[in-house]
């Protein structure tokens, strides 16, 4: 069976049964796991099917944008690496903006228990991790709250934005690419990431290695506009290569 062939079958157990997982779908197919890891990869990135934790899931299951709790048991490893990598960019004092996301919500729970910080947040779930903590100043920016992915935004989120100037912006995002930059399924969370870019004096973009070469509806930046893409080892040598060739700088965790 070539790949193709597979990867239709694949699709197609998937709508039929609601569900695929690694080692069925790899018995079933006289495959190897990793190849079908690999299939799964692939599909994602033509937005056929969603990965979840040791399988997939077909997209229309879960609509265009999945929701928070579904991303949140999504590459639970990958973003945990990506957290961690990624605290070699926060000040050792000062402020930052953390998007909303499941990726930023790990960061906030890596943060170092021993640096005074500012932390700006558009997303009440990441203001309850920080809200505790002596060593954090949260800064928690008001607006609509976006069922899907609790995320504030539209004009009383943007307003404070306006007016602040902080050292790095930690941003999430559900598509990068070279041809497009930076996108995100929602006009309203695109208009908040956009501030937050230009309300940072560097932007540090943390992504899985599902979300590169893919595009969705609303532009919110460049690759210009970022200095640093924090992924996962995930992401292939020739993407890398593609990224890396316009100028910023990838950390594969």
């Amino acid at each position: 069976m070539y790949a193709e062939e597979r990867q239709q079958e694949i699709v197609r157990l998937a709508r039929a049964n609601g569900r695929v997982d690694v080692a069925s779908l790899a018995d079933t197919l006289n495959v190897t796991a990793e190849t079908i890891r690999r299939d799964l990869t692939s599909l994602e990135r033509s937005g056929v099917l969603r990965r979840v934790h040791g399988g997939a899931i077909p997209v229309e299951r879960i609509g265009f944008e999945p929701a928070l709790e579904t991303r949140d048991a999504v590459l639970i490893d990958e973003k945990e690496r990506i957290a961690k990598a990624a605290l070699a960019e926060v000040p050792e004092e000062g402020a930052i903006i953390l998007d909303a996301g499941t990726t930023t919500a790990r960061l906030a729970q890596a943060l170092p228990v021993d640096r005074e910080l500012t932390v700006v947040v558009n997303s009440p779930v990441i203001a309850t991790i920080l809200g505790t903590r002596a060593n954090i100043n949260v800064l928690l920016i008001g607006g609509r709250l976006r069922g899907r992915t609790l995320a504030t935004v539209d004009d009383w989120a943007l307003r404070p934005l306006a007016d602040m100037y902080v050292d790095v912006a930690f941003i999430g995002t559900n598509g990068m690419s070279v041809e497009r930059g930076l996108t995100t399924p929602d006009l309203a969370e695109a208009a908040v990431k956009r501030a937050m870019i230009n309300a940072a004096r560097r932007t540090v973009l943390l992504a899985d290695h599902t979300k590169i070469g893919n595009d969705y509806l609303a532009r919110f930046g460049t690759l210009a506009d970022l200095d640093l893409l924090v992924t996962d080892a995930g992401l292939d040598d020739e993407l890398v290569a593609d990224v890396e060739a316009t100028g910023l700088r990838v950390v594969r965790a």
